[in-house]
């Protein structure tokens, strides 16, 4: 009755086509899927990593009820942690995940990558991560890898491009694959921007340096001639004069003096008193008594 009436319109559908809408349907529910649920973007026909957008939606069913009411930890202190406890590069693992997922816990890309370090469900197995979408385990897991990484080609750039094509295809430079030799730069660009700046060097305060002296211009050296040296005689001290005393001239004996006609005894007329100097002795003077015999 059906093909009846098809036939009557002039329009009908072959069984292939069937058959197609048939296989396509699930592709379409997958990739719609994903870009509803992981919050990215994926062709609803794309048939690429089906398998993995599977697991991933398979991980993201029996992780979802947990969060729906208590959320997950802001993600900066786990990350810093973890890049601690695995010695990576301070800033690294942040950029990175600002990369891979912009820091959405949730995401899946069109790959079948899950959680915020974008961990493929074989490499979560390998991890031992059991939900990549729990924040603490996903970046742990991140972190360890790598850090593996980092120690195996010891070179930053190698170790971005082996997290996001896989060590096998890193044979000592980025892999060109239309998607590694983008992610990259992008990788570096944003851990100029997570790095922590460095410490503060300490502010030396120069001390004010005195003003220089006005420098006075050298004089030329003059020839120093010996100079003899003579020495004056002392001057002779002259003796100072001594007072000398003179010596006592004798005295004279004075001749008697006439007698006098009366009995009585006459003193002779004392001589008047002259200056006598310092240096000159007093002569003795002498009464004599002379009678009339």
């Amino acid at each position: 009755m059906g093909r009846k009436r098809a036939a009557a319109s002039g329009f009908s559908i072959p069984w292939w086509a069937w058959v197609g809408l048939a296989a396509v349907t699930p592709v379409v529910l997958i990739n719609v899927a994903v870009a509803w649920l992981g919050d990215t973007t994926v062709s609803p026909l794309s048939l690429s990593f089906l398998e993995m957008k599977v697991n991933a939606l398979r991980a993201y069913g029996a992780h979802r009820p947990s969060c729906l009411l208590d959320g997950h930890e802001p993600l900066e202190p786990l990350i810093a942690r973890a890049e601690r406890r695995h010695g990576l590069p301070p800033g690294l693992l942040h950029a990175l995940v600002l990369v891979e997922s912009e820091g959405r816990v949730h995401r899946i890309s069109p790959a079948g990558a899950m959680g915020p370090g974008q961990l493929m469900p074989t490499t979560a197995a390998m991890l031992g991560v059991d939900d990549p979408f729990d924040p603490a385990p996903a970046l742990d897991g991140s972190a360890r890898y790598l850090a593996e990484q980092l120690r195996r080609f010891r070179d930053v750039r190698l170790a971005v491009a082996a997290y996001n094509a896989g060590p096998g295809s890193v044979n000592g430079r980025v892999p060109r694959n239309g998607e590694t030799e983008y992610y990259v730069p992008k990788v570096l660009s944003a851990w100029v921007l997570t790095r922590p700046p460095p410490p503060p060097k300490p502010v030396v305060v120069a001390r004010a340096k005195p003003a220089p002296a006005a420098v006075k211009p050298a004089r030329k050296p003059v020839a120093t001639v010996p100079v003899r040296t003579i020495e004056s005689p002392q001057p002779q001290q002259r003796a100072r004069p001594t007072a000398v005393t003179p010596a006592r001239k004798p005295v004279a004996a004075k001749p008697a003096a006439p007698a006098r006609t009366k009995a009585t005894s006459a003193k002779p007329p004392t001589p008047a008193k002259s200056p006598v100097r310092a240096t000159q002795a007093k002569p003795a003077t002498s009464n004599t008594n002379v009678r009339q015999g």
